[in-house]
């Protein structure tokens, strides 16, 4: 081969030498790319998300547990305000009944005629927040049907009448029993002492 021909051969075998070195670039890039994308974490299933935001989420716990504590609320305004009724009608036939209680034993001498169907025993101070309260016993020991008024007299150290309240009890059966309390308002202090006035079966 002469020099001119060599000469001419020089720039044909750089042009492939180029196109070859670009072929190798673009195969390893290619290669970089593969191995890159093999390495990438997977993306998850979207099926498993609820679709809310964390805070969407947090306003939905709290929105659930303000309904729970307004029902919650809502109830136990409901418990209190029967129990208030429940009280005030307790306390109202308590009321009724010491009165009629009074008004049949006002005309009564002495003891009455069903001192023997009474008796009374102290409730533990405990259990009536300290005042003096005392469960009266009344038992219809006839044949017939019959109503009760009881007479309790608290009485101070030197045998003084302090206090007296009424409880009775209507329309008992025979053999049936009957258990109001007769409660002191007095302080706890002078200690008073129950006592069985007068109890009268009508």
């Amino acid at each position: 081969m002469n020099i001119k021909s060599l000469r001419r051969a020089r720039p044909a075998a750089l042009v492939l030498a180029v196109v070859a070195a670009s072929t190798v670039a673009l195969v390893s890039c290619g290669d970089n790319n593969s191995s890159g994308s093999s390495s990438q974490t997977p993306t998850p299933d979207k099926a498993s998300f609820s679709g809310m935001t964390p805070s969407a989420l947090k306003s939905a716990a709290s929105s659930a547990v303000a309904s729970a504590r307004a029902r919650a609320s809502a109830a136990a305004s409901s418990a209190s305000a029967a129990a208030s009724s429940f009280e005030a009608s307790v306390s109202a036939e308590v009321a009724r009944a010491s009165k009629d209680a009074q008004n049949e034993l006002k005309n009564v001498t002495g003891q009455g005629n069903a001192m023997s169907e009474v008796a009374m025993t102290g409730k533990p101070r405990a259990q009536t927040s300290g005042l003096l309260a005392v469960l009266v016993t009344i038992t219809n020991k006839t044949d017939k049907k019959a109503s009760y008024a009881v007479q309790v007299d608290f009485l101070d150290s030197s045998g003084k009448v302090a206090e007296t309240r009424y409880v009775g009890a209507e329309n008992l059966a025979p053999g049936a029993k009957a258990q109001p309390v007769a409660i002191s308002t007095k302080p706890p202090e002078p200690v008073l002492t129950p006592k069985l006035a007068k109890a009268q079966r009508y």
